[in-house]
């Protein structure tokens, strides 16, 4: 909660003891007491107000999944990916069984016609890239006014 360890706590405990000597020690110590109090009487009472201005649904909030320790990049852009592919992976297994079922009767399948069979249809080739050009020797780089 504070960061605080075992020898930590009882290097402070210590020096407090050398400080403020054994006379003041029990004085500071009540007023230490009381202050801690105070302050879990404070967070409670705005617990209690706060449960009373909202209502019950504060109950129903579930804290953890509000922490932002719990945020790592790396977690959320992987599960990212992974939804993306699920979502594609997802539509391919879509597709496939959605082809239409073989005859049932005994005849003949339909063979596939050479043209849908060779060339896939439009949507799904990829666009094409354009071939690089090169420049000739000594010829100057086109300049875009625009980007600079």
């Amino acid at each position: 909660m504070v960061g605080i360890n075992g020898y930590e706590f009882i290097l402070l405990a210590i020096i407090a003891v050398v400080i403020l000597g054994p006379e003041r020690l029990p004085e500071y110590a009540s007023q230490l007491a009381r202050l801690v109090r105070e302050v879990r009487r404070m967070a409670s009472g705005a617990r209690e107000q706060l449960r009373e201005e909202v209502g019950p649904e504060i109950d129903e909030v579930d804290w953890r999944k509000l922490d932002p320790r719990q945020y790592d990049p790396r977690r959320i852009i992987k599960e990212a990916l992974l939804d993306d592919f699920e979502d594609a992976a997802k539509a391919v297994k879509g597709q496939s069984s959605a082809a239409p079922a073989p005859p049932v009767s005994g005849a003949q399948p339909a063979a596939p016609s050479p043209v849908s069979a060779a060339a896939p249809s439009a949507e799904s080739r990829p666009p094409a890239v354009k071939p690089l050009e090169r420049l000739a020797a000594g010829e100057p780089a086109p300049f875009d006014i625009e980007a600079t």
